[in-house]
């Protein structure tokens, strides 16, 4: 028996629902793993499926497909190649698991049902799977291997059970979604499992773009003694072989050469990027099309989608209005001219003439108001949406977090299109990102190195321009203030006693909370964007729209 393991990490982008694709994903891997001489190669949570599968695993047929699919690999590896760990659901009697198989010798040779099935946050496994029942370990080639699905290992039990009987590693595949911060907590808490079992740790992920959510990868070993053996890259695929031997103590991986942990806002980007690119091919997209106004939060979101896309697949449309500066034509066509990407102008000013007269009978002897703002950026959508429908691009919609909050936004205007980088961006942050990525070229951009704006977008005070000399801080208090408390309130769900005591002003405090619970319904009408802080707006956060709650704050 030999005392030598050799298991390849695929940190492989999936394809959810495409299950042809992910077999040829699960093949190349497997591939790759024996020419680098694997004995085993280990993919993601949900493999086959691709993760989260949400409702799709309710349609029998789907899981039939995941069931043969898992079938036909298990037969290729008759081969005498290396053996294979594959996600897929499966139905098992009457209940429905997100399993992991093994597939050695031709056959499936063990399956395991997720145990932990979390339920909070992004997740909601509960309501499609069925929660399996602690195991002991997957025998493989003289090993005996602890197989966990992600959740499994986030909590000590199953860790512990695999611990008493038996297992020499803990192996645990992933699809464990982005988050600002998160590597730090994810080696934590694997820190935690490895000194309550003594034995080594693997974290296994994939990297990838699916709707709200961005997997980053970050694949991990942990040995025995606490120390980081592996560290796979942030947000790139990746397929790296991992030696393990067996000592008087224990297997001891064999320690590598560290991938680098990437900045915080190098990060952040990077997820902006993977959720935007995968969601335009992985839905058929030809690009995007978006307004470029000359202010900070379109210029960056033209960044990302150059940077994601190429420049040549993103239009950019200035749409001036009477209230338009000199310096937002300006600052907007440079900003195009340094992407690289297409830049053109239709005037607003036609339409919503035609807009306001059409009103006119209507709104006679009322004073000019919001009404008239809001047709100048519903003009602007209505424009976009119909280059959108014309051409086929995505319209990228360009609103940020703090916006998004407080309703300072427009439905049917600002808020029209298919998808958002700045969804759950702050503003405070969306200048910080401006600063990061004129002084860096991201990893993987498809853009020429240099800045990305004017630093005029950055430095001047942001504004709608839907009336004379408008500001945003006529309608909001400072950015700084503003985020700050949206932070105690959204993320941290402190309540306005709480928040005041930190030193904020009660007036702006529950000025700011009768916002954020008003804007409800926009936000329910709002597009899909990239999750990256701990709460995003949509499967994170789900409040009701009649709310009477803050009516009782004081």
């Amino acid at each position: 028996m030999s005392d030598t393991l050799n298991i390849a990490i695929a940190q492989i982008n999936l394809h959810l629902g495409a299950i042809d694709k992910n077999l040829a994903k699960l093949r190349a891997a497997r591939a790759e793993g024996a020419r680098l001489g694997a004995d085993l190669v280990v993919t993601p949570e949900l493999s086959i499926a691709g993760y989260p599968p949400e409702d799709l695993v309710l349609k029998p047929a789907f899981v039939a497909a995941c069931e043969a699919a898992a079938e036909e690999l298990a037969a290729e590896t008759a081969d005498g190649g290396p053996g294979l760990i594959v996600g897929l659901p499966w139905r098992n009697g009457g209940k429905l698991h997100n399993a992991a198989f093994l597939l050695e010798g031709g056959r499936i040779a063990a399956r395991r049902a997720k145990v932990e099935l979390p339920n909070y946050g992004v997740f909601d496994e509960k309501r499609v799977f069925d929660a399996g029942s602690p195991s002991g370990p997957v025998p493989f080639r003289g090993f005996r291997l602890g197989l966990m699905i992600c959740e499994d290992w986030w909590l000590p039990a199953v860790s512990e059970t695999l611990a008493e009987t038996g297992a020499e590693m803990l192996l645990s595949i992933n699809g464990s979604p982005f988050e600002d911060g998160k590597q730090t907590r994810r080696v934590t808490l694997a820190v935690e499992r490895v000194v309550e079992t003594g034995l080594p740790y693997v974290f296994a992920a994939q990297v990838c773009g699916q709707d709200e959510v961005v997997f980053d990868g970050a694949s991990f070993v942990l040995n025995a003694d606490r120390s980081l053996a592996v560290q796979m890259p942030h947000f790139q695929e990746a397929i790296t072989l991992t030696t393990w031997t067996r000592t008087e103590t224990g297997l001891v991986c064999t320690p590598q050469t560290l991938a680098p942990e990437p900045e915080r806002y190098a990060l952040i980007y990077q997820a902006m990027m993977w959720g935007l690119r995968d969601y335009v091919n992985k839905n058929g997209f030809p690009g995007v099309v978006l307004g470029l106004s000359g202010g900070i939060d379109s210029a960056i979101s033209a960044a990302v989608a150059a940077d994601a896309l190429g420049p040549e697949r993103v239009r950019a449309v200035m749409l001036p209005s009477r209230y338009t500066s000199a310096h937002s034509l300006e600052d907007a066509a440079a900003c195009a001219r340094m992407l690289g990407i297409p830049y053109e102008t239709i005037p607003i000013s036609g339409a919503t003439e035609a807009f306001e007269a059409a009103l006119a009978p209507a709104f006679a002897g009322k004073a000019a108001d919001i009404t008239e703002e809001n047709i100048q950026s519903r003009s602007r959508g209505l424009i976009l949406m119909a280059i959108s429908n014309k051409f086929g691009p995505m319209l990228l919609t360009t609103g940020n977090k703090s916006e998004m909050s407080v309703g300072y936004a427009t439905l049917y205007g600002d808020m029209c299109g298919g998808y958002s980088v700045l969804k759950d961006i702050y503003k405070t942050t969306v200048f910080a990102l401006s600063r990061w990525r004129n002084d860096n070229h991201p990893q993987g951009a498809l853009t020429a190195p240099g800045p990305a704006m004017p630093e005029r977008i950055i430095t001047k005070p942001p504004s709608a321009e839907l009336r004379d000399n408008q500001t945003d801080q006529d309608s909001l208090p400072p950015y700084e203030v503003l985020d700050a408390i949206l932070e105690y309130l959204i993320e941290g769900e402190r309540s306005a006693e709480e928040i005041v005591a930190e030193g904020f002003e009660r007036e702006t405090v529950l000025r700011v909370i009768k916002l954020l619970d008003r804007a409800e319904y926009k936000r329910r009408q709002a597009p899909p964007g990239v999750k990256i802080t701990a709460k995003a707006f949509g499967r994170d956060r789900r409040y009701p729209l009649t709310n009477g709650f803050t009516n009782l704050i004081k």
